[in-house]
């Protein structure tokens, strides 16, 4: 799938599941889990399961309306900080439900995880589901002016440093002429912010984050939640990516098949962030001016 030969990723799926089928998995951590049976969705009532991070459902939330059209009944399984954003979406499941550590209180017939959702639907780089946006947010009411206004976020989560920017480095962007920039950075890595420069427009509420989002003319962020959201939105975003990413950003393209309005940055080499944001602030100026 890095390589965008999904087509051969299938074929390798195919046999990881005829391998698994009837062994139990329970005892693995939830996103460990491998849930679907490799049988047809359609006509069954279905239960999508969304055991990944919030990105990873932002992202491939976008096969529920495919299951809708071919299933008796969709419900979604989400984690409730997502639910108010997932109602956002049209004709894309009949009910959504919190997902706890407990059963899931609804009858079903067939259940699959949501990033085993693009095997069964055997997509391709060319045929992923890519009609943005497909969530439906009203912007935010920010304070506007003739500036661009750009959106920043430098740290993802602490399980994979690589992704994240030192500060330091980040500080250089201040410079850019003709920006207002709105600090969406959220957990531990805000507190480097300091009001240095910038206004901080951040919020821990999902839909409102995504609100903030749809407001700005251009999004920056590394590879976590907010990146996810401004290409669901259908905004000009860019996602800064270190040396070795996971493979939904495939390798050697500077677009995305799943967000339409992306375009990614790339480190030339392990660790390089100074290359990355370099050209970052040279993309910026061609917009500024």
């Amino acid at each position: 799938m890095e390589r965008g030969d999904f087509e051969a990723a299938w074929r390798v799926s195919d046999e990881v599941l005829r391998l698994r089928r009837g062994r139990d998995c329970t005892h693995l951590p939830r996103h460990f889990q491998w849930v679907w049976d490799g049988r047809s969705l359609a006509g069954k009532r279905v239960l999508i399961r969304c055991y990944h991070g919030l990105g990873d459902t932002v992202q491939f939330i976008r096969y529920a309306p495919l299951v809708k059209q071919i299933a008796a009944r969709v419900n979604v399984w989400g984690q409730p900080e997502l639910l108010p954003l997932l109602r956002t979406m049209q004709n894309a499941f009949d009910e959504l439900l919190p997902l706890h550590d407990g059963t899931p209180d609804c009858d079903f017939e067939l259940d699959i995880e949501l990033m085993e959702l693009p095997h069964a639907f055997r997509s391709t780089a060319s045929t992923v589901p890519a009609s943005i946006p497909y969530f439906h947010v009203t912007p935010a009411a920010i304070s506007r002016s003739d500036n661009l206004h750009v959106g920043l976020v430098w740290a993802a989560g602490d399980w994979d440093e690589r992704r994240s920017i030192p500060f330091e480095i980040v500080q250089q962007l201040a410079q850019a002429p003709g920006v207002t920039w709105h600090i969406l950075q959220r957990g531990p890595a805000l507190a480097e912010w300091n009001n240095s420069f910038g206004v901080n427009s951040g919020t821990d509420d999902v839909l409102q984050a995504a609100r903030v989002i749809a407001a700005l003319d251009l999004l920056i962020s590394v590879d976590t939640l907010p990146a996810h959201l401004g290409g669901a939105l259908g905004i000009p975003i860019w996602t800064l990516l270190h040396a070795q990413p996971d493979w939904r950003w495939m390798s050697d393209r500077a677009d995305s098949p799943w967000y339409p309005t992306m375009r990614l940055f790339r480190q030339g080499r392990a660790g390089d962030w100074r290359g990355v944001l370099a050209e970052v602030q040279t993309q910026l100026r061609l917009l500024s001016y």
